[in-house]
């Protein structure tokens, strides 16, 4: 078992077999719809959830697991051995989850002192934090003390990047995370926004008449990105729109080489507030 354990939350979005193969652990966020509370990957699903999204009036509320949903997790990593936890989350900016993680990490520490936890903000959200994850478990596994893990996030972190873009920005606009694209908000049907995240907050990156130019748009910025940063990794993301996400893929791979690409649907709580049809792409760099 790696020395270190690494504990994310599901907005994360990363895919199954990733989280089983570096032994990811994982704290569900919650989403309120009328009078049901559901957990975020656990009693709601993409494929029913998003259906059910694409007809609704109003959107559902989410919210961050507390400080006790993180406590838990703590609490059994400590009783089944570990001594060293690097906790990942979403964008503080956006999110509660990390202050609920400090609060929880503060708890257990009063009663297991011996216990070293490492809470880091992404500043980042969906795939973008979900690489900063694998790469930590990554790290772990070859034996990585807490301290090499989080210096390498912090490098990471200012250098991860997002595009994507959706059919609408009323979700996010309905859900108050629109951030500073919320001059995009209003725009016609056929004038896709192109949205990512700049500091821990949703920005504007442009916008284009129709998919096709959107698209290349993103194909545009990725070649740009390489051009900067080297050597990329890639997770192509979407909601309830695999197809369009594979004609994205299609299109970057004409152009430009990832060292590894990975493709993964947003989870329920994440989705909610992008909508059905949002597709998009995050950055990773590689720091050989």
């Amino acid at each position: 078992m790696p020395q270190v354990a690494i504990v994310t939350d599901s907005v994360a979005s990363i895919p199954e077999h990733l989280l089983e193969e570096y032994a990811i652990h994982w704290v569900p966020y919650y989403i309120h719809r009328g009078q049901e509370a559901l957990r975020d990957l656990v009693t709601v699903q993409p494929a029913s959830f998003y259906q059910w999204l694409a007809t609704a009036v109003t959107i559902p509320k989410t919210a961050a697991p507390g400080p006790g949903d993180y406590l838990q997790i703590y609490e059994k990593l400590a009783a089944s051995g570990v001594r060293e936890i690097a906790s990942i989350h979403i964008t503080s900016k956006g999110s509660a989850a990390y202050q609920a993680a400090k609060v929880a990490q503060a708890t257990i520490l009063e009663r297991i002192p011996d216990l070293r936890i490492a809470v880091i903000d992404t500043m980042n959200v969906a795939m973008c934090q979900g690489w900063l994850v694998i790469e930590a478990a990554r790290a772990a596994r070859i034996g990585q003390s807490l301290t090499q893990i989080t210096q390498k996030l912090h490098k990471l972190i200012p250098q991860t990047r997002m595009i994507q873009t959706a059919d609408t920005l009323k979700y996010l606009h309905m859900g108050g995370r629109i951030g500073k694209a919320q001059h995009l908000a209003g725009s016609l049907l056929s004038i896709k926004p192109l949205i990512g995240m700049e500091d821990g907050v949703i920005v504007a990156l442009g916008k284009a008449r129709g998919r096709k130019r959107a698209y290349r748009a993103m194909v545009d910025w990725v070649e740009t990105a390489v051009s900067q940063l080297g050597r990329i990794k890639i997770a192509y993301v979407h909601v309830a729109a695999r197809e369009e996400v594979e004609k994205l893929k299609e299109l970057v791979e004409d152009r430009v080489t990832a060292v590894e690409t990975v493709v993964a649907e947003l989870s329920p709580a994440l989705g909610v507030h992008s909508g059905p049809g949002t597709t998009g792409l995050c950055i990773l760099p590689t720091l050989e």
